[in-house]
């Protein structure tokens, strides 16, 4: 019996999807692959990212967290940030960059409210310290707001609001990143990618689960189309002067992301918006690093010094029956009539819980050749066991 459980029976999304004349490959569904690559089981990811992150130095119940978050992203069909960061997060564990067994601790805590010192511990382990300290200020206060500093890349946000939603909780949750988007009408750099979740839940293990980047795509989406060597959709970066880069390669080198809505006049401004709105809860509030102070990515000299807010809601302290009404409006909006019939309405998370379905259909996810290799090389240099020799 498969991970994935919904009373509600969810249709796939196509693989392919066209882009301005030229045809991407989803990230997602590699479960479905007639690849070169073999079919691994979330287990033995699971098994060996805890084995990496052990070699490494990172303590037993660090290296667990660890390898859920990161198994749970290529799960959910997130293949940008599950097995793809691996080898960040060993980087920057060597190069002295991040401390693996560096423990969070409160600085301020009043009320529904907490700051925290993430102390340059993983951001994984200090993402889950906070939430964990919203969620139980949420069950004390009705709602929990924690902010943190001194933390580093926390993996997939949409994480962290499952995590609360399976308690019956409101969830938000962001983070800034290093710069790497253009703000609306200039022509270097300025703020991340600055990420966010918002997660409700519904009836019957249902639930709304909105998990993006504010820029047009993440980052990581382009790390991946290198892996893949294939091209990215003009609307996602810009060149040195300041032109679509379809390249991932040279997109990766001038590090100038678009933000959500591209261009102006497509209404880019709302995303800049969004970007800087993530980074006054993220790193202005908590007393981080904040856009241009942030080192840039891939060339850190000194701990990252990242800012996460968290916010946890309990649904109870309102109006009663917030899961029937979620329930009726997710029925309702998946059952709108669609402009091409094989392409059904969905509410955000509906793409991943089809693709964890798929996984659990198939037993396993399969990994780009690129990926193989990295993970190859990591095993020899560790001395763990091969990705995919415990399946």
């Amino acid at each position: 019996m498969g991970r994935f459980s919904r009373c509600t029976q969810m249709s796939s999304v196509l693989k392919y999807q066209k882009i301005k004349g030229f045809q991407r490959i989803s990230t997602r569904y590699h479960c479905e692959q007639k690849a070169e690559t073999p079919l691994i089981s979330i287990a033995e990811v699971k098994r060996f990212i805890y084995d990496c992150m052990s070699a490494v130095g990172t303590p037993e119940d660090y290296a667990n967290q660890m390898a859920e978050i990161l198994s749970e992203a290529d799960y959910r069909g997130h293949f940008s940030h599950g097995m793809n960061r691996l080898e960040m997060y060993i980087n920057q564990i060597e190069t002295g960059l991040c401390n693996p067994k560096a423990c969070p601790s409160i600085l301020k805590d009043f009320g529904a409210t907490a700051w925290v010192d993430g102390k340059n511990a993983l951001g994984v382990v200090v993402g889950n310290y906070c939430n964990n300290l919203a969620i139980e200020k949420a069950k004390q206060f009705g709602v929990g707001c924690v902010s943190a500093k001194g933390s580093n890349h926390y993996g997939i946000c949409g994480k962290y609001a499952m995590d609360a939603i399976n308690q019956g909780f409101i969830q938000f949750n962001c983070s800034n990143t290093s710069p790497l988007s253009v703000p609306t009408r200039a022509n270097i750099s300025f703020f991340g990618t600055n990420p966010f979740a918002l997660g409700a839940p519904a009836l019957c293990c249902d639930s709304f689960v909105l998990d993006m980047a504010t820029t047009t795509a993440a980052v990581g989406k382009i790390e991946f189309a290198v892996r893949k060597g294939a091209k990215i959709p003009e609307t996602w970066a810009l060149n040195a002067e300041g032109k679509p880069e379809t390249d991932p390669k040279k997109a990766m080198e001038t590090t100038k992301l678009s933000p959500l809505g591209g261009p102006e006049f497509m209404g880019g401004y709302k995303g800049s918006g969004l970007i800087f709105m993530v980074e006054v809860l993220s790193g202005i509030l908590s007393g981080s690093n904040y856009g241009p102070y942030i080192e840039r990515w891939g060339k850190l000299t000194k701990p990252a010094n990242l800012g996460h807010c968290f916010i946890v809601i309990n649904p109870e302290c309102f109006a009663p029956g917030f899961q029937e009404r979620m329930t009726d409006i997710l029925k309702k909006l998946r059952c709108l009539s669609p402009v091409e019939s094989d392409k059904p309405v969905k509410a955000a998370g509906d793409v991943e819980r089809d693709h964890m379905k798929l996984v659990d259909e198939a037993g396993g996810v399969r990994y780009v050749k690129n990926q193989m290799d990295t993970c190859e090389k990591l095993s020899k240099k560790f001395g763990v066991s091969a990705l995919g020799s415990k399946c």
